[in-house]
């Protein structure tokens, strides 16, 4: 056990399952959450993290940075170089801060593994030679989020048809915080999906930074400025939520006048595609952290993970939702008790050849 400096936040919940995984003294593990305390995706990520890891047996606690980078670099300081150290410390490449936070760990004989956001390539080539500089590197675990992006626009225009003879679509688009590699690889993802629709005309791209309210005041702005747009390309749900609203305020119908789709799972935007006013929703990102409690708790117990897809994992987890599916994630988050077996997804008695099946199947049948 050990404590952590600073505010942090410890969410408790039950999972279904066998009694834990639990010895003497738990394995330790930090998350560096990179969200603000309140935020809805942030805070749903490490719930599904912290139902993980009591079914795993981990001792897991959050820390927030406010979305503050150096927030996240001042508690990893403090961490790593403090007095009790965690045995693992779980990290996000937000705003590239990757490279500082491998050299902070260097010597801590703390383990650091990234989630979400994993080294970038140019990253990867500055710090070459990974093994024997960063021997406490265990790797990290993303999602596709150039398919996801990708993704969205195929099945907006799906579910909008081709236009008529010599018409074009046009489209608004909602990117994140500018320079993170979440936003940038979905916006790679649009861009993948605009080469095979020419009929579609991107109007303009605007940065959101995640966050509803700006997404509805450049909204507001961009709906006067382009009254034919008929489809809102939106890189999370809030920024989504926020376009919907202010067009809304215009006396016009999501859904119906203008087809919007977002990315990631809260109530809010369960609940719209519900009712028909989302068009496309796509969800699954918001369990990495909890497959990566998975796999920390396998290295942990020295059954070697790398050797089944690591250490550098990429997973389909991206799923384009259905209202029954929308449905059974709102249960699934109003009792949080997400029925997953944590513990069976470990390598332990399985094949050589065993990968890993984490997907938001496991929680969706």
């Amino acid at each position: 056990m050990f404590k952590v400096l600073g505010r942090c936040l410890l969410v408790p919940l039950l999972v279904l399952g066998a009694p834990l995984w639990s010895a003497a003294h738990a394995t330790s593990v930090v998350f560096l959450n990179p969200g603000i305390s309140t935020e809805t995706f942030w805070v749903g990520y490490s719930q599904f993290m912290q139902a993980a890891a009591t079914d795993l047996g981990l001792d897991l606690r959050v820390r927030y940075s406010q979305r503050d980078s150096q927030t996240t670099l001042r508690q990893a300081r403090e961490i790593l170089q403090g007095p009790d150290r965690p045995d693992y410390l779980v990290v996000v490449n937000e705003e590239y801060i990757a490279p500082e936070l491998l050299r902070l760990s260097r010597g801590s004989g703390v383990k650091l593994f990234f989630v979400s956001s994993a080294l970038t390539a140019d990253q990867r080539r500055l710090l070459s030679e990974r093994q024997d500089r960063y021997p406490d590197w265990v790797g990290s675990m993303i999602a596709n989020d150039e398919e996801a992006g990708y993704q969205m626009l195929k099945e907006l225009m799906r579910r909008h048809g081709p236009p008529a003879p010599g018409q074009v679509v046009e489209l608004l688009a909602f990117s994140g915080v500018k320079n993170t590699p979440v936003a940038q690889f979905r916006e790679q993802g649009l861009q993948r999906a605009l080469a095979e629709h020419p009929e579609v005309r991107l109007r303009q791209l605007v940065y959101g930074e995640w966050n509803r309210q700006r997404a509805f005041d450049q909204a507001q702005q961009l709906f006067k400025r382009y009254p034919q747009t008929q489809l809102v390309w939106s890189a999370n749900d809030e920024m989504a939520l926020g376009a919907m609203a202010a067009l809304e305020q215009q006396g016009r119908q999501p859904g119906k006048d203008v087809l919007f789709s977002g990315l990631n799972s809260s109530p809010t935007a369960l609940q719209a595609l519900i009712d028909g006013r989302l068009t496309v929703l796509v969800a699954g990102h918001f369990s990495v952290g909890g497959w990566a409690m998975v796999v920390l708790a396998d290295d942990a117990r020295g059954l070697n993970p790398v050797a089944h897809g690591g250490p550098d994992w990429q997973l389909g987890v991206f799923q384009l939702l259905d209202t029954a599916q929308a449905r059974r994630l709102l249960e699934l988050q109003g009792s949080q008790r997400f029925g997953v077996d944590f513990r069976g997804l470990s390598v332990q008695g399985k094949p050589a050849d065993y990968r890993y099946p984490f997907s938001l199947k496991l929680l969706l049948p």
